[in-house]
């Protein structure tokens, strides 16, 4: 099962807990880069993707990254696994 469904069913099971939204990331707190995620679809795939490079657009963001410790405190929950093994299930999914 994947990290994601398992956390959708650790937030489930605390639903009858939690009153009202309660906005939680599910991810594994380490950053990934654009090209590092392409890296991970390719060789998770055998494709080959095209990469077009260009200047940063305006607004874009030099980094992001989502802290997950309200999903381990609230849920109970962390990902268990890394890039590849996400981006695996993903090209599984599609």
């Amino acid at each position: 099962m994947t990290d994601l469904a398992k956390g959708h069913i650790a937030a489930l099971s605390k639903q009858s807990d939690l009153q009202g939204f309660h906005p939680i990331n599910l991810g594994t707190g380490n950053g990934t880069s654009v090209l590092e995620l392409v890296a991970a679809f390719e060789q998770v795939s055998g494709l080959t993707i095209k990469k077009l490079f260009g200047p940063r657009r305006p607004g874009d963001v030099a980094q992001l990254l989502a802290v997950a410790e309200k999903a381990n405190t609230v849920l109970g929950w962390h990902a268990e696994l890394g890039i590849i093994e996400m981006c695996r299930d993903s090209w599984a999914w599609v």
